[in-house]
């Protein structure tokens, strides 16, 4: 699937694995990136969906349309899917599930 970034920093941190750990520590630094990188090598929702250990599920409510796909602890990676075949992946942020 095609990766967008929702801003310029996701793209950094993916690219710059030592901004990455300065900015979510080194365990979620590591799953962001690999993520990203399972994410770029999927060819469907359904597929990435498929993936053991990712819990890559819809969320409700008023993030009804966003993804959600578990990092480390309580850290999630949250997406829409995009496209008219929903082929694009925006990545939206890195987010603490419960926001300690």
């Amino acid at each position: 699937m095609e990766v967008a970034f929702a801003n310029n920093k996701l793209e950094k941190y993916f690219r710059d694995h030592k901004e990455a750990e300065k900015k979510f520590g080194k365990q979620v630094a590591t799953r962001y990136i690999q993520r990203v990188t399972i994410i770029q090598s999927t060819q469907s929702i359904d597929e990435l969906q498929k993936l053991p250990g990712l819990r890559c599920h819809p969320l409700k409510g008023v993030k009804q349309g966003v993804w959600a796909v578990k990092l480390v602890g309580r850290y999630r990676l949250t997406f829409t899917v995009e496209g008219e075949s929903e082929n694009l992946i925006r990545l939206l942020e890195v987010t603490n599930h419960y926001g300690d």
